[in-house]
């Protein structure tokens, strides 16, 4: 689990700590994150997690996980699994206060009943689209539903009825008596109950009737003496029915709602919805497709959880949309792997290179480091051998002006082993491609160092052709071509957008033999290649990595200001 670490001040700690100091909720904070098990988390759900998790810690509070499992047609258990494994690969832990609105459903009736019983709630018998006629727009006011008037004895039977099971599904709805005028569209006399018939997958088929986000968020809040209701932008416009339903039964805390603006990231899909259409389509392999901006999509990547968190602090809270650049959480992870992935040797597209002067039955050893960055990591010894490969773009037969790697004539450092010098050069009688070439070396530069001070500009990786292991490499890019994919006025079908070539399989590469066995979710950075993380689907016959991020970082070249917060 992490720690309470200092976390840069933002409008929400300060609400908390101003809180703290009026001794507001008996001097406690209690937060929650409130996931309704629907589809896998995504990158944005990891800043409310981190939010509300931090703001716990910090005060020596309590976070709890809370699943809003009010709709059974679009939950499953696989969802609710998912989402807890994400919330602990984070680094978080919710203790004993793991909860689900389920656990209230019956509290949750009852209130409702107290609702009629006071005569502001009543059974509502319009069809969906009728109640979508009678609600007005922005400009005009809504009309009362003709059953608005229905008497409470009236009402008490037929949401008696709806919980028996007597009616189809939107036969009947409870709705709130509010204010069918209200500027605020929420308040139009708001559905709190809706009849499905579903089979829920902790209650099994002892319910047909479900309450609404709008009306069981609030009631689970209060029941759970959350201190601060922490959500986005998107329910501002729904707090005055939070505090509707908090004033109007009696709950044993009235909780504060705080709205904080969502994030987006650029080239990134926030909605679980067009998510969950990817998956089905088959446009992706999965959930956890590395492409996917899901937390298991990213922990597939490679990405740490360390880097996430590192990112969810940068970006901080804002009080308005923004978008982030995707550069950021890259930069964020360059970052972290730079720091704590081993360094290795992987060639991508095999070249064989022999160095005729060396012994052919001769395999030496070479030390490497593991990470100059952290050198408690020590070294490994890599074996070297008469006949190598090197990466075909390190070779070029006419090298154009400013070409340092290998080339007729060219002498050239193999990293940590000896100086090599390219003689000439084998192709295929066929294509004309170069398919071998062929060196000599200079035994007095063993370490990749001149004896007599002698320098050269260009460095390759190789690996042992006796001793390298077969791997697949994946090469991920962006999902989608349009910066912003998620944009609702952009028409069409928003996967006509899909990067055609976000997916490029390497066959026939070579890794050198230290990553034999390595473990799934293992990270290290391919010299010179990127930084990239071992697939759940290696094994010891085929090692497969994804590529998690190239090197290059272009976070120098964004303007690093921050959002407003």
């Amino acid at each position: 689990m992490t720690t309470a670490t200092p976390a840069s001040t933002d409008f929400i700690r300060e609400i908390v700590a101003e809180d703290l100091r009026a001794n507001k909720h008996g001097g406690r904070v209690a937060t929650r994150f409130p996931p309704e098990p629907n589809g896998y988390l995504h990158i944005g759900h990891a800043k409310s997690i981190c939010l509300n998790f931090g703001i716990a810690l910090e005060n020596g509070g309590v976070c709890h996980l809370r699943f809003d499992d009010t709709n059974p047609t679009k939950e499953e258990v696989e969802y609710v699994d998912s989402i807890q494994a994400d919330v602990r690969w984070l680094g978080f832990d919710w203790g004993t206060h793991r909860y689900y609105a389920s656990d209230y459903f019956e509290q949750l009736y009852d209130y409702a009943v107290q609702l009629i019983r006071d005569g502001k709630a009543y059974v509502c018998s319009l069809s969906p689209q009728e109640i979508r006629e009678y609600r007005g727009t922005l400009t005009e006011p809504g009309r009362d539903s003709p059953y608005r008037s229905r008497s409470v004895a009236e009402n008490l039977d037929l949401f008696h009825r709806m919980r028996a099971g007597e009616f189809p599904e939107g036969a009947h709805v409870l709705r709130a008596k509010i204010d069918m005028a209200s500027p605020n569209l929420n308040l139009r006399d708001p559905v709190l109950y809706r009849i499905l018939h579903a089979s829920h997958h902790r209650t099994g088929d002892t319910w047909c009737i479900y309450p609404t986000y709008d009306y069981a968020h609030p009631i689970s809040d209060a029941i759970e003496r959350i201190t601060h209701s922490i959500c986005t932008l998107e329910f501002e416009a729904h707090r005055p029915l939070y505090d509707w339903c908090l004033d109007n039964l009696p709950v044993p805390s009235h909780p504060q709602q705080i709205e904080f603006a969502r994030l987006n990231i650029s080239y990134t899909l926030m909605s679980k919805r067009k998510l969950l259409q990817l998956v089905e389509q088959g446009h992706v392999a999965g959930w956890d497709d590395p492409r996917m901006p899901t937390i298991s999509g990213l922990r597939r990547r490679g990405y740490s959880p360390e880097a996430i968190r590192d990112f969810c602090e940068r970006i901080g809270v804002a009080k308005r949309d923004n978008v982030v650049e995707l550069a950021l959480l890259e930069h964020c992870l360059r970052e972290d792997l730079n720091r704590t992935a081993p360094r290795v040797m992987a060639v991508l597209h095999p070249l064989r290179l022999i160095i005729d002067n060396y012994p052919e039955y001769l395999t030496e050893e070479v030390e490497s480091i593991n990470n100059p960055e952290d050198p408690g990591t020590g070294s490994r010894r890599v074996p070297f051998s008469r006949v190598l490969y090197i990466e075909r773009e390190d070779f070029q037969e006419v090298p154009p002006k400013g070409y340092f790697r290998l080339s007729p004539g060219r002498e050239v450092r193999l990293k940590d082993a000896y100086y090599v010098t390219c003689n000439s050069v084998v192709k295929d009688e066929q294509t004309g491609e170069v398919v071998e070439v062929h060196c000599t070396y200079d035994p007095e530069t063993r370490g990749g160092r001149s004896a007599d001070g002698r320098m050269v500009k260009g460095t390759l990786h190789w690996v042992s052709a006796a001793h390298s292991l077969p791997a697949e490499v994946r090469l991920y890019d962006h999902l989608f071509l349009n910066p912003d994919p998620g944009a609702e006025d952009t028409g069409g079908d928003f996967t006509e957008g899909l990067n055609p070539h976000s997916l490029e399989v390497l066959e026939g590469c070579r890794v050198e033999p230290s990553l034999a066995g390595a473990a799934a979710e293992s990270r290290c950075q391919f010299l010179r290649q990127g930084y990239f993380c071992v697939d759940r689907d290696s094994s010891a016959e085929k090692l497969v990595f994804n590529r998690t991020v190239g090197l290059r970082d272009t976070w120098a070249k964004i303007s690093r200001a921050q959002p407003k917060k």
